[in-house]
């Protein structure tokens, strides 16, 4: 099989294509043909180890496994003999934040691996575009309690995290301003954003506008830039660790106080996420963003594209 492979750390230049044999199914694991794969930020970070401590997880001097990929949708070809809640010809989705594998063109799994079955009614290329973006956009919210008439502002909105954000607060019907990139004004908009504010043309922490939660979806603010928009009792919510980690030192000692706060959102539970955007998509409640296809020989390019911060939604691999 065809397989997108890196053998040492670093940025998109590690990563080839490869022709690998197909691993044996055993007794409880199911084999997969893969249709479509995101590549994302969670991948480019995979290649360059970054931050250093994922080395723990992924090998410290090299990577232990060597195919690229985190995310699926496909169509189950084979399944073990101990396996019973999948079968042939099921189309099944997945995430697995420390790797799955999954772009190649066969995925073995253990059939407990995070990943669930699809109504044959939803495209693959969109289940694949949502599901790694919606278990971080998930963890972000299942941290806080929004209230009725609450404010909430998505920085970054038009990445893969924070348009599941605008989608999953759209759901809710919760007031949300959205900052993105000039040519996405319009997409922000039907996302669900009440106000657009084009980071490229102006600085929307000088907005003088307040809110009870500022999510910062690709983690490019601050909580010190942000305190002014927040209002007395706000929550401050970033996907990355911030300048030297400041916002795991944020996080423990903002609690402790009376006034604004940082909550970090260490994203677990992959399995209810993928549950909870299988019923999103079998209900039509979540089309996502997807940006553009890579086939497998052009997978540089794709964690090129990924790598340089700029696309809208989900890059996907197609097969």
């Amino acid at each position: 099989m065809k397989a997108v492979c890196y053998r040492k750390y670093g940025g998109p230049e590690v990563v080839d294509l490869e022709e690998l044999p197909v691993d044996t199914v055993g007794d409880n694991d199911i084999k997969i043909k893969v249709h479509f794969a995101s590549v994302n930020r969670t991948d480019c970070a995979t290649i360059k180890a970054s931050p250093f401590v994922a080395r723990f997880f992924t090998g410290l001097l090299k990577p232990r496994t060597i195919i690229t990929g985190s995310d699926f949708a496909g169509e189950v070809v084979e399944v073990g003999d101990q396996v019973q809640n999948f079968k042939a010809g099921d189309h099944v989705f997945g995430f697995f934040d420390y790797g799955l594998s999954s772009h190649a063109e066969f995925l073995v799994l253990s059939a407990s691996k995070p990943m669930a079955k699809l109504n044959p009614s939803v495209n693959l290329d969109e289940a694949a575009a949502c599901i790694e973006g919606a278990h971080y956009a998930f963890n972000i919210l299942n941290k806080v309690k929004i209230n009725s008439g609450d404010r909430v502002l998505v920085n970054g909105a038009t990445g893969a995290i924070g348009s599941a954000l605008l989608r999953l607060l759209a759901i809710k019907q919760v007031y949300v301003d959205a900052v993105g990139n000039t040519r996405n004004q319009n997409l922000l908009r039907e996302l669900g954003a009440a106000r657009v504010f084009d980071f490229e043309k102006e600085d929307f922490t000088k907005s003088g506008e307040q809110y009870h939660f500022v999510f910062d979806a690709v983690g490019k603010s601050s909580f010190k830039k942000c305190k002014k928009i927040l209002t007395d009792q706000g929550i401050y919510i970033s996907s990355e660790l911030g300048k030297h980690s400041e916002n795991i030192f944020y996080a423990l000692f903002t609690p402790l106080g009376r006034g604004q706060k940082v909550i970090f959102p260490i994203p677990v539970d992959k399995q209810r996420s993928i549950d909870k955007m299988k019923e999103y998509l079998e209900n039509g409640l979540y089309p996502p963003v997807i940006d553009r296809y890579y086939s497998l020989h052009e997978a540089q390019k794709a964690f090129e594209y990924v790598n340089d911060g700029q696309k809208t939604g989900a890059v996907l691999l197609k097969f």
